[in-house]
């Protein structure tokens, strides 16, 4: 299965769905089965931002329980949006969704980036440790 890496805290708010898109610098054209893992890192100084300690606490989680090195969840690669326009606090997909709100504050909307979007989260109830890599990654489930 295809796996994609991702820094905590942003790989639990999508897989919560507080984001509904993951945002990168580039495009894949791949489409189909998609596994998230949570990279080793996390990012404290993010989580530190009173927002986001409110979307995770929503959750039961804080900077010190966010699951690390662990294949979290899988779902459905469903689109992956070229971002034509950032107004600074909402943007325009090439498909002309508009993105506001936390979809927003929760990604990075560069014009010329790509917004990966998902269907069918599922939360796995065993994570799976495993060593991320950058861009897709192959890894049997």
């Amino acid at each position: 299965m295809k796996v994609l890496s991702m820094i905590q805290p942003w790989a639990s708010l999508f897989v919560l769905r507080e984001a509904k898109f993951e945002t990168r610098s580039w495009r894949t054209n791949y489409r189909g089965p998609l596994a998230i893992h949570t990279s080793k890192k996390i990012d404290k100084a993010v989580c530190d931002h009173v927002a986001i300690q409110a979307l995770l606490g929503k959750h039961g989680y804080t900077k010190d329980n966010l699951p690390t090195g662990m294949i979290i969840a899988v779902c459905q690669l469903e689109k992956c949006l070229k971002v034509i326009e950032n107004n600074k606090t909402w943007a325009v997909l090439e498909d002309g969704q508009i993105v506001s709100g936390n979809d927003y504050f929760l990604g990075d909307f560069e014009v010329g980036g790509y917004a990966w979007q998902v269907k069918e989260m599922q939360l796995l109830d065993k994570l799976i440790p495993a060593k991320g890599k950058l861009g897709l990654w192959e890894h049997v489930l």
